[in-house]
């Protein structure tokens, strides 16, 4: 591993009590300005449908507006929930994002529905569309990178406009071994949903991810994690913040799903089985001072060989948030803009 850490940002747009959802897009949308200036690489968002929690529907839209208002920070999707949608069109999507911010757009692309089955239904009626999924991330690239479909294709010489000189960088997305032996076999990158399973197989996948590798969009093998961490200028101030990220995950296990509570509201009696979650979430939780968030983030990256971690962060409070990515950036000594 470099000694240099690479860190980006993943933003899902959360819901917060108290505040309409539209803030929460804004707040998106600050937070994007505030990580370019502080010197992070990416900044992706992210694609959920009918979840009260999670308000960041349209990541093709969303990095619309990020483009608008920075110059330098790559931004992408994590991601497209691809079996919803033509590959097609989502080339056509990101070769306009490509034309906004030339050479700064990632197009991460997942199979997972983002969503409960009746949504997913109503995104893309055919229940088995996620079959298809290698066909479509092997259409979508045809058409992102400008390359001709094979003879006897229906859509040979079909082509997504605009073109330029630059072209969206394909990502594989996951967070279990199918996502990493497919992006393998495409040669692409590829990043691990950390957060999703708190590191479960993650390390199992990138190495799979590694050993399976064949060049192809990237000639040797490219990945990151995306991991939720949460720094404040003290150890028991993170740790009240993450009061609400805590009950958010400890409701979700029981399908209780909600806007983000503030910290000092979001604490209550868990049951027997719940405490004993909540714990385990507290042990493997990257919370913390700055120092001791920063320590925690290195030690991963060592363990997974790693030279990027792209860090996600819930707070109820959006200037909580800014402030963790500050204080994170310090301790890495990121360059800012």
């Amino acid at each position: 591993m470099s000694p240099t850490l690479r860190l980006s940002v993943l933003d899902q747009s959360v819901a917060r009590a108290g505040q309409p959802d539209d803030a929460s897009i804004r707040a998106t949308l600050a937070l994007a300005e505030h990580c370019e200036a502080l010197g992070y690489h990416r900044f992706w968002v992210s694609e959920h449908h009918s979840m009260p929690t999670i308000v960041g529907t349209a990541p093709e839209v969303l990095m619309a507006a990020v483009a608008a208002r920075t110059s330098r920070i790559r931004i992408g999707s994590a991601g497209v929930m691809l079996p919803h949608y033509s590959p097609f069109k989502v080339a056509e999507q990101f070769r306009v994002l490509d034309a906004l911010a030339p050479g700064r757009i990632d197009l991460g692309v997942g199979r997972a529905p983002g969503s409960d089955h009746r949504t997913a239904r109503l995104l893309n009626p055919d229940p088995r569309s996620s079959e298809h999924f290698p066909q479509q991330v092997r259409e979508l690239h045809a058409w992102v990178a400008g390359e001709e479909m094979p003879e006897g294709h229906p859509g040979r010489g079909i082509r997504a406009y605009p073109r330029g000189a630059t072209s969206p960088q394909l990502w594989m997305l996951g967070s279990s071994d199918y996502g990493a032996q497919l992006a393998a076999h495409f040669g692409t990158p590829y990043s691990f949903a950390h957060f999703i399973t708190d590191g479960e197989g993650c390390a199992e996948a990138l190495a799979l991810y590694r050993h399976l590798f064949k060049p192809g969009l990237v000639q040797q093998p490219q990945a990151n994690a995306c991991v939720w961490a949460l720094a404040a200028d003290t150890e028991d101030e993170a740790w009240r913040l993450f009061a609400s990220r805590e009950r958010a995950r400890v409701d979700r296990q029981t399908g209780r799903f909600g806007a983000l509570l503030p910290p000092d509201e979001a604490p209550r009696d868990y049951t027997g089985a719940e405490e004993a979650y909540r714990r385990g979430l507290r042990a493997k939780a990257m919370v913390g001072s700055a120092p001791q968030v920063a320590a925690k983030l290195r030690a991963l990256a060592q363990e997974l060989a790693l030279e990027e971690l792209v860090v996600i962060t819930w707070t109820w409070d959006p200037q909580a948030q800014r402030r963790s990515y500050e204080l994170l950036a310090r301790e890495f000594a990121l360059a800012p803009a």
